[in-house]
């Protein structure tokens, strides 16, 4: 007595088995062998195929989307300006780096990040560099790097924007808007030059206060206006 023959073909769209009866003979096979081995090749053959064409089309919108570009330090400026009784002080960082990533197509999708060594500091008198160094003032042995980091860019005109983020100094962090100017042609892909001004910082919201007696003898202003030109250069 010959018993029926019974295969099971899962289906994973209809979570379901295909159940056949039949002898168990070679020229019986289950139809479901046949589903089956046209999904293998498909696995083998096409599968691979499309995953590779829609990796390398993600690359090349990647690739050409966007760029980065490193601060150049030599052809940079990051100064600052305060007003005290007996005229204005002058002051520059000489040490800094920083990186801006642009998308064209897409400019709020651009970002800039920049880090300043406090430690190089320039306001042309020794002294008061070192006493600027200092723990009664910026604490560079604490809080040795000042740092800024974009939370959105947005585009304000042909060739300026707003970019908002996050200054970080003396250990206190505070948002802040730098308004930006290219400075460089648009279709200039090798480097990138930026003028960038922002509202005066105060100095109290830093906790960058000197003693009550020093403030009070020497009149420095409570704010600090800043004069930045950036220009940086097409990362490899």
């Amino acid at each position: 007595m010959k018993l029926p023959a019974i295969a099971f073909c899962h289906s994973e769209r209809s979570e379901e088995s295909l159940v056949t009866s039949g002898s168990t003979g070679y020229g019986n096979t289950p139809r479901c062998f046949a589903s089956l081995n046209m999904t293998a090749q498909f696995t083998r053959r096409i599968l691979p195929n499309v995953i590779a064409a829609v990796v390398i089309a993600a690359l090349s919108s990647a690739a050409s989307a966007n760029e980065t570009y490193k601060f150049d330090p030599s052809s940079s400026t990051i100064g600052f300006t305060v007003h005290q009784f007996l005229g204005t002080t002058h002051g520059k960082f000489t040490r800094f780096s920083g990186k801006i990533d642009i998308d064209r197509e897409h400019s709020e999708n651009s970002s800039v990040t920049a880090q300043i060594d406090v430690r190089s500091i320039d306001t042309r008198i020794k002294k008061r560099d070192d006493h600027l160094r200092s723990a009664e003032f910026f604490n560079i042995e604490k809080f040795p790097y000042i740092t800024f980091k974009s939370r959105s860019v947005k585009r304000t005109g042909p060739q300026s924007g707003d970019i908002l983020g996050e200054l970080t100094m003396h250990g206190v962090t505070r948002p802040i808007t730098l308004h930006v100017k290219l400075l460089t042609p648009m279709n200039d892909t090798t480097r990138t030059r930026w003028a960038v001004s922002t509202d005066s910082i105060t100095r109290r919201d830093f906790n960058l206060m000197f003693s009550p007696a020093t403030e009070t003898v020497s009149g420095i202003s409570q704010t600090v206006a800043i004069n930045i030109e950036i220009e940086a250069k097409r990362a490899e």
